[in-house]
Order: structure tokens, then sequence, then C-alpha cells
């Protein structure tokens, strides 16, 4: 499959780069994009959550009451979870949340979500260009230009670029990457994926496997 290479202008180029159909043009598996999915999520969360028991609460030890006689229930500390400021029944308690999954399922929920972008025609190529110093302005005059101005969108560089990664920091409906840092999710989030020709290569060998 061809695909016409852009300018940071919006024009065509006059040149083409073949997408390759062992990556592009898959029948996708919604199941495996569904796990990867998943196992990014979970990997976000911090699993630090925490509340104190009553062995963790600081509080007097003597008994509050006397045990019998006083017309109401036992209570033996003030540490007790019926009381206000005792300990929690049940807690949450610090957690590890990560998911094993086989490389080889991230690599076909990758190749899925990038075919359901090419189904969509949501792919775009943009030739290799940078930015002389990081300025927003030069950013979203290319999203302007390629008419993603009010659309999700992820850049995916070949290798690291300050200047357009910190011009596009502040934009919060697009996301610079390099093709190493590339998932299934940020794919799927995004409206549109914009590959930068450097890009390509890399992507393309990496998911032939």
């Amino acid at each position: 499959m061809k695909v016409a290479v852009l300018d940071i202008k919006g024009k065509d180029t006059g040149r083409k780069v073949e997408l390759s159909d062992e990556v592009f043009k898959i029948e996708p598996n919604e199941h495996a994009i569904y796990l990867d999915v998943k196992q990014y999520l979970a990997h976000q969360r911090q699993g630090t959550h925490k509340s104190k028991e009553r062995n963790e609460i600081s509080g007097s030890t003597r008994k509050l009451k006397k045990q019998k006689g006083t017309g109401t229930a036992r209570a033996g500390s003030i540490k007790s979870p019926v009381f206000r400021g005792g300990g929690r029944i049940f807690g949450p308690r610090p957690k590890d949340y990560t998911q094993k999954l086989n490389k080889n399922v991230k690599r076909l929920a990758r190749k899925s979500a990038l075919s359901l972008k090419s189904q969509d025609n949501a792919i775009v190529v943009l030739e290799d260009f940078t930015f002389e110093q990081p300025r927003t302005a030069d950013f979203i005059g290319v999203l302007k230009a390629l008419g993603l101005e009010n659309k999700k969108s992820l850049f995916v560089l070949g290798d690291i670029n300050n200047n357009v990664y910190l011009s596009s920091r502040n934009l919060e409906g697009s996301e610079v990457v390099t093709s190493s840092e590339l998932s299934t999710y940020k794919i799927m989030n995004a409206h549109s994926v914009v590959f930068l020709e450097g890009a390509l290569e890399g992507v393309q060998s990496n998911h032939k496997k």
C-alpha cells in the first residue's frame, strides 16, 4: 500500500512510501488490542493506596469503660474501627497492578491498531522536519496544515527531537513519541497517526517479526 508523503505545509511532495501489508493491512484482532490497552492502563496505576488499620493507629490502649453495667456495648480501645479516628476494617493496601502479556500478542495488538487506522484513512506520512527552537505556534501551524488542529493526533518520530517534542508539550490533544515508544493505547487514543519518514522503517521492521 502506497501513501503520499506530505510536507509540514500539508502539500504533496510528489513522493510516495510503501506501507507494509504485514503491519498496516492485517485482519485486526480486537481481543489482542483489548488485552494490550488493559495492560497499559493497569501499569499507569501507582498502587500506593493505603489506610491505617487498628494496629497502626496512635492512641491510648486503656480500656474506655468498665465491661458491664453501662447499658451499652463493650469497648476496649479508642483505636477500634467503630469509633471515629479508629483504624479501618479491610482498608486498601499497596498493590502491584502490573500484568504480563506475551510479546507476540503485544506486537499483534499494535499491528491491529495500525491496520484499523489505515482502514479509516487515519495514517499520515510526513517528511522529516525540525524546528530551530521550541515554539508551540510552529507546531500548531503544522496541525492546521494537516487539518488536525482540533483533533487528537499522535506524531511518531524516528529519533528524539527535543524542539519538536517541546513545541507540542503544551497541546492537550497532540502527543509526540519516538517509534520505540509507540503503544497500542496511544494509537487507538489518537484520531490520526502521523509518521515521519524516518520512523516508518523502524516501525515496520520491528513489527514484521
